[in-house]
């Protein structure tokens, strides 16, 4: 791989966590393996994959090894960004989308991954939308409602819910009346 040992304990050498993104895939191809990682910093790397990793067990603490995949945010940017109707993409909307991925992780628990699981992204995406859209409508970044969504926010309906019907399973849609 290309993060060598000696590579990897420089590092570790000159901080605290040292963060290690090992990004290629398959697993076969990894810039490092985890469990490697975790032995030459002594359980004190940050590390995320660009494939899945079972979790690795390391002096008794077990880590869960973080899949980064780009998938976490871009679902629910984009779907925030469309039931919001913003006009545009703003650095505060990309910073919620940042934020409410990161909010759905415990990073200070030893072990813990440093992103969700890609088995969450359904309820990853709702987070993200929800997060977006609510920052979107505060930057007053959105477009004017259509008659039928004024009509829709005048019986109730929030950037909130609309993100909720969006995402919900085809099996809770109502059917076409």
């Amino acid at each position: 791989g290309s993060f060598t040992e000696a590579i990897i304990k420089e590092m570790a050498a000159h901080t605290a966590r040292p963060i290690v993104f090992a990004l290629c895939s398959p697993p076969a191809r990894a810039a490092a393996n985890p469990a490697d990682l975790l032995a030459w910093t002594d359980g004190r790397a940050l590390i995320a994959t660009g494939s899945a990793f079972a979790p690795i067990t390391h002096k008794g603490v077990t880590y869960v090894i973080g899949q980064a995949n780009n998938a976490m945010l871009y679902p629910g940017l984009a779907l925030g960004s469309i039931v919001s109707r913003a006009s545009r993409i703003s650095e505060g909307m990309c910073a919620a989308a940042a934020s409410a991925v990161s909010s759905l992780v415990t990073v200070r628990q030893p072990g813990a991954s440093l992103l969700p699981h890609i088995d969450d992204l359904r309820s990853v995406s709702l987070t993200v939308a929800v997060a977006v859209a609510e920052t979107a409508v505060a930057e007053t970044a959105v477009a004017e409602p259509s008659a039928a969504e004024q009509t829709a926010i005048a019986d109730g309906a929030t950037p909130v819910s609309a993100v909720e019907a969006a995402t919900a399973p085809a099996s809770k849609v109502a059917p076409d009346a």
